[in-house]
């Protein structure tokens, strides 16, 4: 072995090595060093094999998007409200990420011009029916939508950037006050109602009350027409447009121009492909660009099922192995649907469930019935995680201590959704964690932020819930 040095005290380095370790003869040493030698050569080899793998598919991931500096560019002037929807900033939860090891990375959709990841659907819902002839500004049209608040809010500020384009909202009567105030202050017409659960039959007062549009007084009403739509949404117009025959003459033997016509549209975010298109098409694609391609696991909550659908589905295109995960608040039955196959377990069967949905702090995620929207998620969520009434309450106090993030109920569903499963993962080595804050607290001043009715609710205000979940 002509490079090992004559004069290597092997005496010594027997005395170190315990007794049932020790070789019979000096030979045997030299052949164990070789041993670790050779080991640790190889390992450092494969180590360095795999970090310059690594480091490779990350550049070859960050050369096939443009760089783009921070700069002020006169050609980036937002053309007018809708301009400044999308393109928010994805942003590190600091107090979370250092805790697990991880990057748990937020999507700010707070920061919309309506303040929520609803801007985007009605956004695209709207032009998406202007494109196909089914609504027209200018001519006193009115916009009809069942909804929680925040999609309420992003259709109503929307249209008033669209002349005479009027919005009527029918909404739970036991949504947070602020919501309502918003509404009537954006100038929608706002009707509330009781909750309807899924076994009650005249749960679409919106779609509904399109179907009987008028602009003539109720005691006068006009016959009405559908038009085309596009899956359930349903366009209606006074008598005056075509009738069926479709012949371009109206009742009182004139020529019509359907544009200048004033339309009843149910926009129907529930079932209306639109409300995909929009995530699938700008939020993911924004997503993967921000993160270098570099997503380990998404996670969001569902009402509608646009959001989890629409960017799941893009993220799963782009990369298979990512994970695809639902936070789902108490009271509603998609977490059943995921983990089970079923909507309702043995508690809450037909029968012996509440006649409406089971009481949960929690606004804007969550429902008891599977719509289209949600129905295109369900191939590709990978997990599901029922998360409590205290634990989203604690994950937005939490947030507000470690961070100075003010979130909504869902944003805090979806943080302690991706804590949960980070921690079932056992990952910690750098994996990118992200997820939707959907809306600032500043929406929910009245319940989800309010001390004195959690406490008469029976909820707990624990932050240190938290810190147990991350330590």
């Amino acid at each position: 072995m002509g490079f090992w040095p004559t004069s290597l005290p092997l005496g010594n380095l027997q005395s170190l090595v315990p007794t049932w370790l020790k070789p019979q003869n000096a030979a045997n040493v030299r052949f164990l060093l070789y041993g670790i030698f050779l080991g640790f050569s190889f390992s450092l080899t494969a180590t360095s094999f795999v970090i310059y793998h690594r480091e490779k598919r990350q550049r070859e991931v960050a050369s096939s998007f443009q760089s783009r500096p921070i700069e002020l560019r006169s050609d980036e002037i937002a053309q007018g409200l809708t301009g400044l929807i999308g393109n928010t900033p994805l942003i590190r939860i600091n107090s979370l990420s250092d805790a697990l090891g991880v990057n748990i990375l937020g999507k700010a959709e707070f920061l919309n011009p309506g303040g929520s990841v609803k801007d985007r659907v009605a956004l695209r819902i709207i032009e998406d029916a202007e494109r196909q002839g089914l609504l027209h500004p200018h001519t006193g049209s009115r916009i009809f939508e069942g909804t929680v608040g925040s999609t309420g809010i992003s259709i109503a500020t929307i249209a008033k950037a669209r002349p005479r384009v009027w919005v009527a909202i029918i909404m739970p009567d036991d949504i947070a006050v602020e919501k309502v105030n918003a509404l009537r202050c954006l100038g929608a017409t706002v009707e509330r109602v009781r909750p309807a659960s899924i076994v009650d039959t005249k749960h679409n007062v919106a779609r509904q009350y399109a179907a009987n549009f008028s602009t003539n007084d109720a005691k006068d009403p006009l016959s009405h027409h559908l038009v085309q739509s596009t899956e359930s949404v349903l366009v209606t117009t006074t008598v005056n447009l075509l009738p069926p025959r479709g012949d371009g003459v109206g009742r009182s033997g004139d020529i019509v121009d359907p544009e200048f016509e004033p339309r009843g549209f149910f926009a129907d975010q529930f079932e209306n492909r639109s409300n995909f298109d929009a995530h699938f098409e700008g939020t993911g694609p924004e997503i993967w660009r921000q993160t270098n391609g570099m997503v380990d696991a998404f996670v969001a909550g569902a009402g509608t099922g646009g959001t989890i659908s629409g960017i799941g589905g893009f993220l799963k295109s782009v990369k298979e192995d990512v994970k695809i995960l639902l936070a789902d608040p108490e009271g509603s039955g998609l977490y059943n649907k995921v983990k089970h196959g079923v909507m309702f377990d043995r508690r809450e069967a037909e029968g012996t469930k509440r006649r409406h949905q089971v009481d949960t702090v929690v606004e804007g995620i969550g429902i008891n019935r599977v719509v289209k929207n949600f129905e295109r998620a369900l191939p590709i969520i990978d997990d599901a995680f029922r998360i409590t009434d205290p634990e989203a309450v604690g994950m937005a106090r939490f947030l507000v201590e470690n961070d100075g993030l003010f979130v909504g109920s869902s944003s805090a569903c979806n943080l302690v959704a991706a804590v949960r499963y980070v921690r079932k993962m056992g990952w910690k080595d750098g994996q990118n964690v992200v997820t939707i804050l959907c809306d600032s607290g500043n929406r929910h001043y009245s319940k989800f932020w309010n001390d004195e009715y959690l406490r008469n609710a029976g909820i707990s205000i624990d932050t240190q819930i938290i810190t147990d979940m991350l330590h």
